[in-house]
Order: C-alpha cells, then sequence, then structure tokens
C-alpha cells in the first residue's frame, strides 16, 4: 500500500535496470526517471477502481486490482503512442505482467508520468462551465484529433492501424440493445418518459445501420472530459483502459464515436453545473451547445491539418451521441444510481420539443 515503500523500491530497481519480481516481466515503453530507493511514496486521492501510488511526485504506478488477463488495451495503446511520438498524455514508461507457471498471464501495474498541479475534467471543466467559458473546448477538439490522427499512423507496435467497415447492422444492433436496457433499467417517471420516446431513439440510432466503408482506427474508447487533465503544461488524455461498461466491443471503431462521447461529456458537465453549482438550466444549455460546437470546428480543422479529414464520419455523432446517453443510464441503473439525473437531462433538452407534447 502507498507509505510503505514497496512501490518506490520497484520503481527505483527497473530505473537502474534490475529485474522485475520474480514470474514477472515489463514492457518498457520509455525509460524510467531514476529516483531514490527512499523516495517519498503517497496514494492518488481520488475515487478510482484500481489503486494509484504516486512515487517521487514523478511516477504513478497504478496496481489493476484484481490483476487482468491479457490482451488489455493499454500496453498496445502505449507501446503505439510511444513508436509515434504522440505526447499529449502522461508519458507511458512500463507496464508490469505476471506470467505465472500454471495460469493466464496477467496486467498488474502501469507506470506513467507524473503531471504536476493536474485536475481532471470533472473539475476543471466544470469551473469553465460556471464561469461561461468555452475556448478551453477548442483545444479539447484539437487533442482529440492529435489523438486520433496518431492512432491512424502506422508503427512497429500497430504496422496496420486503419480498417474499414463492411456494410452490416453491428453498430445498430449494439445501439438498439442499449437503449432497450436503459428502458428495462431506468424505473419512475424517468422510465416512463424514456418509454414514451422509445421510437424516437431507435430512429435516431438508425443511421449505424447504414455505415458500411467507415474508416476504423484504434479509439481511446472511454474519452470523456475526467479523461483530460489540464495540469502545469496543458491538457493530457489518460486511462486507454477501454470503456469499463462495455464488454467485448472490437477496439477498431469510428473515430466518431471517440467525439460523440468527448461532445456528450460537455453536456452532461452542464447538467453537473446545474445541480451542484445552482446555475441556471438555460444558461447552461447555451454553454454547452457553443462548446460542442467550438469543438468540433477545432476537431475538424486540426484533422485537415494532419491530411486526415477522411478519418471523421460526422454522420455518426448523432447516433453515438444517443447510445452514449443509453450506456450512461445503464450505468447509473447498475453503479451509480445519483448519476441518472445528467444522461436524463441531457435526453430531456434533445428530445425535439414537439415530442414532449
Amino acid at each position: 500500500m502507498a507509505g510503505d515503500g514497496a512501490t518506490a523500491r520497484l520503481v527505483a530497481a527497473l530505473a537502474r535496470g534490475g529485474r522485475p519480481p520474480e514470474g514477472h516481466v515489463v514492457q518498457n515503453f520509455h525509460p524510467l526517471p531514476h529516483i531514490n530507493i527512499t523516495a517519498p511514496e503517497r496514494g492518488l486521492d481520488v475515487d478510482q477502481t484500481n489503486r494509484s501510488v504516486i512515487v517521487d511526485e514523478r511516477v504513478v504506478v497504478k496496481w489493476l486490482t484484481p490483476p487482468l488477463p491479457l490482451p488489455q488495451p493499454a500496453p498496445e495503446v502505449y507501446a503505439h503512442l510511444a513508436a509515434v511520438g504522440f505526447t499529449e498524455t502522461a508519458q507511458p514508461y512500463a507496464a508490469l505482467v505476471a506470467c505465472p507457471a500454471d495460469g493466464p498471464e496477467t496486467l498488474v501495474a502501469l507506470m506513467t508520468a507524473y503531471l504536476p498541479e493536474a485536475r481532471d475534467g470533472w473539475e476543471w471543466c466544470v469551473d469553465e462551465a460556471e464561469a461561461g467559458r468555452t475556448a478551453f473546448a477548442a483545444d479539447l477538439g484539437r487533442l482529440a484529433a492529435d489523438l486520433h490522427a496518431a492512432m491512424a499512423t502506422p508503427s512497429a507496435a500497430v504496422p496496420s492501424p486503419v480498417r474499414h467497415a463492411v456494410p452490416g447492422p453491428l453498430w445498430d444492433d449494439r445501439a438498439r440493445a442499449a437503449l432497450d436496457e436503459a428502458l428495462e433499467l431506468t424505473d419512475g417517471p424517468d422510465g416512463a418518459w424514456l418509454a414514451a420516446r422509445a421510437d424516437v431513439l431507435r430512429d435516431g440510432v438508425a443511421a449505424l445501420g447504414r455505415a458500411g466503408g467507415t474508416p476504423l482506427i484504434r479509439i481511446h474508447g472511454d474519452l470523456h472530459v475526467g479523461q483530460t487533465l489540464r495540469w502545469r503544461d496543458g491538457y493530457a488524455v489518460i486511462d486507454f483502459d477501454g470503456n469499463p461498461t462495455v464488454t467485448g466491443a472490437d477496439p477498431y471503431q469510428p473515430a466518431a464515436r471517440d467525439l460523440a462521447q468527448l461532445r456528450t461529456s460537455l453536456d452532461h458537465v452542464a447538467q453537473v453545473t446545474v445541480k451542484h453549482r445552482r446555475a441556471g438550466l438555460p444558461r447552461m444549455l447555451t454553454w454547452a451547445r457553443e462548446a460542442r460546437a467550438l469543438l468540433l470546428s477545432a476537431y475538424r480543422d486540426r484533422l485537415t491539418a494532419h491530411d486526415m479529414s477522411w478519418l471523421l464520419a460526422e454522420e455518426l455523432l448523432d447516433p453515438f451521441e444517443i447510445e452514449q446517453e443509453c450506456r450512461e443510464l445503464i450505468y447509473a441503473a447498475r453503479h451509480l444510481p445519483r448519476w441518472r439525473y445528467a444522461p436524463m437531462g441531457v435526453l430531456r433538452a434533445r428530445i425535439p420539443a414537439e415530442e414532449d407534447q
């Protein structure tokens, strides 16, 4: 646990080129910084599933609790991003993998750079919303475009990073299944409201069944403002572990899915600001609309600068956003009931007024 020195001793040993613990191997992405074996360590003061330890204010070691069977997305993504020179993240240093003689290999820990003065988007973005500022959204749009351009660039880790979708109902089916599950799990007045608009929502995701030929890349998979840190030197996107609420999803998806989730998270920030900062709903809806538009415009421009405009199938944004709100409702029902107000608030604002009559 944090404070007993074990994590610091491990990092110091690996930085010196020492061997990992018996029965383990290390996958290196960038050289670990040299630290003293007695360097101070502390826990990361956030609510998260895994346990993170900060060593010497330089390295964050995320211990997976429990360790996860390989393959896992993060090591491959870190290797790829390191190979193509993507720097807008907490620099990845290494992955620690357990290799037991009588069982599957598991991912035990990930080691990345510590970013001084970092705050996640559920903190800094709510401050921006309360103040009515939207300029940050252009930064997020550029960050997302840089990430997707990097994901679409060949490397030794991922020689063929771009695929193409074949025509078929896969995404349409997945979105409809998410809607059906959200309908089943959402009770009370919210459930009644949702059920009355189920056909409108089904029509909204129908475009996903016509997405053949869309470029596919290795996406982040859980891209929202909470995964975008604002730190002393700018912004960084973190946590490439995939979406914890979606099992069995193909890691290769349209870039529009990431972008849709990032844009909907701005809508969620608006709802959080109304609930917890007592901001006026009309003002926050206007703020979210302006921030979403600025993010999309900056994303488009940055992809053009990368000569990769072809990555974005913009017609998929709206249906992916509807699916994402359904997944937020599922997450609320299964893990965090108090969160339901946010996706419900977004859907109530999104459904055309005539549908409410």
